[in-house]
């Protein structure tokens, strides 16, 4: 091999034993690294947000230089195309609130300001239907609920159930949703009643006045993957779960939130406000 390649004999043994460099070194550690916490975020991260997890453990680097590292790895973000569903069923004889959010999507304290929305789940079994709320001062999911059929019980009533429990509610706080007949039923409406909730809908055929809620099922569509059946409804449950109490609230960084998670960024401002 060494007359093949004309080298010396001694110069080959050298080049086997020699260690190597720092560079060398930091450079494996590095992609290690990102490897890691892209498979940790099961592929959902891409090289802006990997970079931004970097900078937190103290790594400072370039983006490009993580997407050159990810490009050579074969690690590409799962985020997928846009996607369309509408489970709005605005055609009915109830009373509809006005906009009073009117595309104020930002709140400066908790219980200031939520929105909710419903989406469908594919299952082989069936459909099942996500019901989210969302507190604006956050992106913190603070209830949801998932569900075989769409009646107000099962959707808008059991997703608000756990929202109060998981984070108190303020007097005439305001709750926005889209005019779906799951928010102008008695049964919604008279909770918000005994706890002084002003309630606010979008217009009629207008998504962008609740878009914040639109995003969330964005992202979760996105990072699960758009076109995803599920074998049943109890894995459809498990990974819903997964995704907005294990990832969404406490692992995920948001841009808006400063790259914090949700939980992060509600436990800082408490920390600053003692």
């Amino acid at each position: 091999m060494c007359k093949v390649f004309k080298v010396s004999r001694s110069g080959y043994y050298a080049w086997l034993i020699r260690k190597p460099s720092k560079q060398a070194i930091e450079n494996h550690a590095l992609s290690d690294r990102i490897e890691a916490i892209y498979r940790s975020g099961k592929g959902r991260y891409g090289s802006p947000k990997v970079t931004r997890v970097l900078k937190s453990d103290g790594i400072h680097v370039s983006q490009r230089r993580v997407a050159r590292i990810m490009r050579s790895k074969g690690l590409r973000s799962v985020i997928v195309g846009k996607f369309k569903v509408c489970t709005t069923d605005s055609n009915h004889d109830k009373e509809v609130s006005s906009n009073i959010l009117n595309r104020e999507f930002t709140a400066t304290s908790p219980s200031e300001k939520w929105v909710s929305d419903i989406t469908y789940i594919r299952t082989k079994s069936g459909w099942l239907y996500l019901t989210v709320i969302m507190d604006l001062f956050d992106r913190k999911i603070l209830g949801w609920a998932m569900s075989k059929g769409m009646t107000a019980a099962e959707t808008v009533v059991a997703a608000w159930k756990m929202a109060i429990r998981n984070r108190s509610v303020k007097e005439h706080m305001i709750i926005h949703s889209d005019r779906g007949v799951q928010y102008a039923s008695h049964e919604f409406r008279i909770l918000l009643k005994s706890g002084q909730i002003r309630q606010s809908m979008s217009r009629k055929g207008n998504c962008w006045d609740n878009s914040v809620c639109e995003n969330f099922f964005k992202i979760l569509k996105s990072e699960t993957g758009i076109n995803i059946i599920y074998d049943s409804f109890e894995v459809a449950r498990r990974e819903i779960f997964e995704f907005i109490e294990i990832w969404y609230n406490r692992r995920r960084i948001h841009s808006r939130l400063g790259y914090m998670t949700p939980e992060q960024f509600g436990n800082s401002l408490i920390k600053q406000a003692a």
